[in-house]
């Protein structure tokens, strides 16, 4: 028994002094350390990255051009779109808050009720920062990218885009058209609905998408057996802008520390927020303020959903 037991320990030990030697043989330099540390850190860059979304890329200029079409509702949906809002500002601390609004799934959301607060004390630099940190709307539906020249790779996938207001009114204007000689298409159907050409321009800092128009009328495929096999890759558009919400708790953290606890114009200051907890009257889902709400900046003509990009990059800059 004895015996046994030394040669268990010498083969122990013969391992370790084995992983010791190799240790000493493959010792990383600082060059392939630093490269690893460079990888890493862009890589969580990346973090956030939804395989499922399509964005069209764009060069230098910030000026693109790519061609999609528009499916149909999936199974199970009423509408080939759904929407969510969102919140994405900076504050006083040099912090950013880009979050989910929890109005999008019918709860009461932090940032509205402060900004509801804000509204309703009258004053106009309170009013001036409930329209900074308004929520803002996006679209999102399944797609066909049909072109996608700075991306190839994409070509003949299905994919989920968002997009804000300005792509939504061109597909409200295909489906009622303002011109008696124009007829009206609905651009989701496979048979007689027609891709959409997407024009990026840079105005201001900003995506424009003034030129993107949709092509004629014709058949995504006339083969059926192609079409369904699109129609069965697409996206579960419920699941998707049902997912990803903070709690309220964690919301309102993430404000306070965006804010600080000093007050915010005629506002209460987070800290009196904490000590009144509930006893301060809890503003509706649909605040009407919120809503109303006039944009100030240039970037009133642009598209919601490029303007949270914009606010993302700053953030990635920062």
């Amino acid at each position: 028994m004895t015996i046994l037991f030394r040669l268990k320990d010498l083969s122990s030990d013969d391992s370790i002094a084995m992983s010791f030697a190799n240790l000493k043989r493959n010792r990383n330099a600082i060059d392939q350390l630093v490269k690893a540390a460079e990888a890493t850190n862009t890589n969580q860059g990346n973090k956030y990255t939804d395989d499922r979304i399509w964005k069209p890329t764009v060069d230098k200029s910030n000026n693109g051009y790519a061609v999609i079409r528009f499916l149909p509702a999936s199974e199970g949906s009423e509408l080939p779109w759904n929407r969510y809002w969102d919140h994405g500002f900076k504050g006083p601390t040099g912090k950013w808050y880009i979050e989910k609004s929890l109005t999008s799934i019918g709860q009461e959301d932090p940032v509205g009720e402060l900004n509801s607060k804000l509204w309703n004390t009258g004053l106009e630099s309170d009013k001036e920062t409930a329209r900074r940190q308004k929520r803002r709307l996006h679209h999102v539906s399944n797609i066909l990218v049909v072109s996608d020249p700075g991306n190839p790779a994409n070509e003949g996938k299905v994919f989920l885009y968002q997009y804000g207001k300005k792509i939504f009114d061109k597909l409200m204007d295909a489906m009622q058209p303002d011109f008696a000689d124009e007829e009206p298409i609905n651009p989701f159907d496979f048979w007689t609905g027609a891709n959409f050409k997407l024009k990026i321009r840079d105005v201001e800092g900003y995506r424009n998408y003034d030129k993107s128009e949709f092509s004629r009328q014709e058949a995504l495929s006339e083969d059926d057996a192609k079409l369904e096999e699109i129609y069965n890759s697409m996206h579960d558009l419920n699941v998707y802008t049902k997912d990803g919400y903070k709690s309220y708790a964690e919301l309102k953290t993430k404000l306070m520390s965006v804010l600080g606890e000093a007050a915010v114009g005629g506002a209460p200051t987070m800290a009196q927020e904490r000590s009144l907890g509930e006893e301060m009257p809890a503003a509706p889902i649909k605040a009407a303020p919120e809503p109303q709400m006039t944009a100030v900046s240039s970037s009133e003509a642009n598209d919601d959903d490029d303007i949270m990009s914009h606010f993302a990059n700053l953030v990635n800059e920062d």
